[in-house]
């Protein structure tokens, strides 16, 4: 069997020529999906009228838009017609479609997101056993800021599929209500310490003032220094209440050993 050289080379050549003019295309295409994508956010933000998480999920579309446009290009440049891939894809899309089930099921869920829109870029929630402030909303992924500024990346399938607990759904406060046991000496001393740090949270409501008073007696087995049930009450954002709480659990602790 003989080789035609010169035929070989030519392939070669215009093989060669095509591989580096799809790695060129990638190329472009990879910056051009980008550029897109961060011109489409910036209109769409300069319009004050479109929500955030809209912005950021229409970005995310434009990209990968763009992408999958330069991937039918550079399979044109080999010879592939989109006609025979589509064709092929519908044949298989039995197959495709139980091996990205997770993908599909998260793309899914992120329009179904975007629809219903549970919660904005900014919102205090908890999902899915994460709780933080949403950062972003993706095709497939949803981005909360944990509050020691930790990125938790959630699939939008898991988001969808869970119960979501927004905190900043609905705007006031919530109740900060604290008990604990203290001396009946030293009651009106604790009551006038705690009320004095409450009052320099900014975390509070102020237009509420907090209060503290003497609920129950615990006991009087020694009627020399009984045991009273202080309570503290105050107003906070919901989102905060738990932090307002452990604030006023450990300042008492601390006038407590003190005491």
């Amino acid at each position: 069997m003989t080789v035609n050289f010169e035929t070989l080379k030519a392939s070669l050549v215009l093989y060669g020529l095509n591989a580096i003019y799809a790695i060129l295309l990638l190329a472009i295409g990879w910056y051009l999906s980008g550029a897109m994508q961060r011109f489409v956010t910036r209109m769409l933000s300069v319009t004050h009228r479109v929500d955030p998480l809209v912005t950021l999920f229409v970005g995310s579309l434009v990209r990968y838009g763009v992408l999958a446009i330069v991937g039918i290009a550079v399979l044109q440049l080999f010879g592939i017609q989109t006609a025979s891939l589509v064709a092929v894809l519908g044949a298989t899309s039995l197959a495709i479609g139980l091996a990205l089930q997770g993908t599909l099921s998260n793309l899914a869920a992120g329009v179904m997101l975007l629809l219903f829109r549970p919660f904005h870029i900014g919102d205090d929630v908890e999902v899915a056993g994460k709780a933080g402030k949403v950062r972003s909303l993706s095709l497939f992924m949803t981005e909360l800021v944990a509050a020691d500024n930790t990125q938790i990346l959630l699939p939008n399938g898991q988001v969808w599929g869970a119960a979501i607990v927004n905190h900043s759904a609905y705007p006031g406060t919530g109740e900060v209500k604290v008990a604990f046991p203290v001396p009946a000496n030293a009651a009106n001393t604790l009551a006038d310490r705690i009320l004095e740090e409450l009052r320099k949270d900014a975390r509070l409501d102020h237009q509420a003032q907090p209060a503290v008073s003497v609920t129950k007696v615990l006991d009087v087995a020694n009627p020399a220094a009984p045991i009273l049930e202080l309570t503290v009450s105050a107003k906070a954002k919901p989102s905060e209440a738990g932090a307002v709480k452990q604030c006023v659990l450990d300042h008492a602790s601390a006038l407590l050993a003190a005491a």
